[in-house]
């Protein structure tokens, strides 16, 4: 393990239930700080505090902020229902239009919790070479299932489908990160049937 590596891992991992609680509440106070106060003056004194333990107990989890934000992607990571939904598309091919909705609106879903937190997470976070491969395997995953999804559905005639598979990808996550993390709100019911219709008729359309 490098040394970059180390200092993005937790220190405990725990192994009984009141540590890992201690471990939640760590978390859980770091979100709100991170949202409340930006990354910068979210310090490790105001997590401790949020979490209403002493900051050498906080060490004892993490080493500094940088280990706590990247714990904070790695679980969003993990909560990432996208590719799961484009993956479970076997059979007959329902809508592409409803394939579609599902996909931008489960995307949406993923933004919704904490758009404040998600922006920091994706601009802020400090990325590993583990965390770096992860994110890549994951977006390379949510790229296959939807190329294999255009070979299969008759509705799909736009020619090429890797570019087509790539470029719906990055226009759903990006587009949809950058509106609702941006300041000022959106209606997200607008935005899914803006980005559906958009996407829908490029993939329909045949060159």
């Amino acid at each position: 393990m490098t040394s970059e590596q180390r200092r993005l891992q937790p220190r405990k991992q725990p192994r009984q239930v009141r540590a890992e609680l201690t471990r939640q509440r760590i978390l859980t106070a770091a979100a709100h700080i991170f949202a409340e106060y930006g990354y910068a003056a979210g310090t490790t004194n105001r997590i401790a505090e949020q979490a209403r333990i002493s900051i050498g107990s906080l060490y004892q989890y993490y080493p500094n902020k940088d280990a706590i934000l990247a714990e904070l992607l790695t679980r969003h990571l993990d909560g990432d229902r996208a590719t799961a939904t484009l993956s479970q598309y076997k059979g007959p091919p329902e809508s592409l239009e409803d394939i579609i909705r599902v996909f931008v609106r489960t995307v949406i879903e993923n933004h919704l919790d904490d758009p404040q937190l998600l922006r920091i997470m994706i601009e802020q976070a400090p990325r590993s070479g583990e965390l770096l491969e992860r994110i890549t395997q994951q977006e390379w995953a949510m790229i296959g299932h939807l190329r294999d999804l255009l070979d299969r559905h008759p509705e799909a005639r736009v020619q090429d489908k890797d570019t087509a598979a790539r470029l719906v990808t990055s226009t759903v996550e990006l587009t949809v990160h950058q509106l609702i993390a941006a300041p000022g709100s959106i209606d997200t019911t607008r935005l899914e049937h803006e980005l559906v219709a958009m996407i829908t008729g490029y993939l329909r359309a045949s060159r």
